[in-house]
């Protein structure tokens, strides 16, 4: 079995999840929500930095975090679709942070999983996000 087959698999689950608990609880009514969503997905590789004991990595993480931290404030405030755009453009990020950034706290299995987390629910942000604004702009 491919080695990437599980952290793909278990990706997908926790998107699906994601995405069913943000819609049973209603959280994802709030326009905060995802952008919060997107702050958090983005952190997890300062907390990797942390681990590593790595400062250069940690230096990088942090301007990354706050490049999507900056996308997350656009699209709650004024783009609520930049919003998983941002969602699936880190999954995209995770496909090249080994290309980029020198992390030694990121597990091997990382950046499939949290590809895969990524860009199914940035696709689900997007759609809801889509539909929302054909009934009403102030919320997904």
């Amino acid at each position: 079995m491919n080695a990437l087959f599980i952290p793909v698999l278990a990706g997908a689950i926790t998107a699906l999840l994601l995405a069913a608990a943000g819609r049973l609880t209603r959280f994802d009514r709030d326009r905060s929500f995802w952008p919060t969503v997107l702050i958090v997905i983005a952190s997890y590789y300062l907390l990797f930095a942390v681990m590593g004991g790595d400062m250069s990595a940690l230096l990088q993480e942090s301007a990354v975090i706050l490049a999507f931290a900056a996308v997350a404030l656009l699209g709650a405030f004024r783009w609520p679709v930049l919003v998983g755009v941002g969602i699936v453009a880190h999954g995209v990020f995770d496909l090249l942070h080994g290309h980029v950034i020198t992390n030694p706290g990121v597990p091997v299995w990382w950046p499939a999983y949290c590809a895969a987390v990524d860009v199914l629910l940035g696709a689900w942000v997007i759609g809801c996000a889509l539909r929302a604004g054909q009934r009403q702009p102030d919320s997904y």
